[in-house]
């Protein structure tokens, strides 16, 4: 990849962690008069729908053999169905800044499988200081404090973790796709995450009995279409051109998005140790993301 493309890419890595960071102020808006389930379901059809309609304006078409739906289905469960459900249940148990550090592990577990299993991009020290560099980072913006935690509900922490694992599967084995594009990628998982998660939230939650206002439908319409369906476009493109550790990357990014907002939006006080900690994420991701890989390639 030349320079030229990074200075395209990095910006889209960028708005990823923001669309998906963002998600979590439009999920508190709306989970507060759609029950969970119902409104994960509501977020994957809408998305689907969503990105259904850029297919066919880009004329477009679903894929058509098995194996590839069979492949898709296995992507949804990691980057959403099983990713969401099980980072769901672990936050309920653990602290929001805590859960948002054990969360950004991601690029240590893509590094981790690389290394181990299956070696599909290059490593080295580099990438792995970023990674480690990057949660310090992550751990500075939301308070060293949250650490205090660890081990205190330990089930609830391990479910937050192995969210992380999946996300860094979901980066590794999205890179499968190049058969089809990003937005046929991204309709298929929604699709398969609509067939799971509608029919559980008609079975658990009996969704025709809510009454939610105009603000939970809006936060939900939102959250659907930016913070998944243009978010999932971003990142089955940045999965074919940042790679697996790339896109996995935006997971410190987001930490530091989140902390900006708060201080434009709601007036919260910008600390040395945040700044430092925003230095640090960007400065892993510099490294994660570094062109000197790309050049040899140009």
């Amino acid at each position: 990849m030349s320079s030229a493309n990074l200075r395209t890419e990095l910006p889209l890595l960028a708005l990823l962690a923001l669309l998906w960071g963002s998600s979590y102020l439009f999920i508190k808006v709306a989970v507060a008069e759609i029950p969970p389930v119902t409104l994960i379901a509501l977020r994957v059809f809408g998305a689907a729908v969503f990105l259904l309609l850029v297919m066919g304006a880009r004329a477009e078409e679903l894929p058509r053999d098995l194996r590839t739906w069979r492949m898709l289905l296995l992507q949804a469960m990691l980057n959403s169905i099983a990713a969401w459900t099980v980072l769901a249940w672990g936050q309920q148990y653990v602290e929001s800044g805590l859960a948002s550090v054990l969360n950004s592990t991601s690029p240590i577990f893509v590094f981790l499988i690389t290394a181990l299993a299956t070696r599909h991009e290059t490593l080295g020290g580099r990438r792995l200081a970023g990674a480690i560099l990057g949660v310090f980072g992550v751990v500075l913006i939301v308070g060293v404090d949250t650490l205090r935690g660890l081990g205190d509900q330990v089930a609830g922490q391990v479910a937050c973790l192995v969210g992380a694992a999946l996300y860094a599967g979901a980066a590794i084995y999205g890179k499968r796709f190049g058969h089809i594009s990003a937005v046929a990628t991204a309709a298929g998982t929604m699709i398969w995450a609509t067939v799971v998660l509608v029919p559980l939230a008609l079975v658990l939650e009996q969704p025709w009995t809510l009454a939610p206002g105009a603000t939970a439908l809006a936060a939900t319409a939102v959250l659907s279409i930016l913070c998944t369906g243009v978010a999932l476009l971003v990142y089955f493109r940045l999965v074919r051109t940042l790679g697996s550790m790339g896109v996995a990357s935006q997971a410190y990014l987001r930490a530091g998005l989140g902390v900006i907002l708060g201080i434009l939006v709601l007036g919260e006080t910008f600390t040395l140790p945040v700044a430092i900690g925003l230095c640090a994420a960007i400065a892993g991701v510099a490294l994660i993301n570094w062109p000197s890989r790309w050049k040899a390639r140009s």
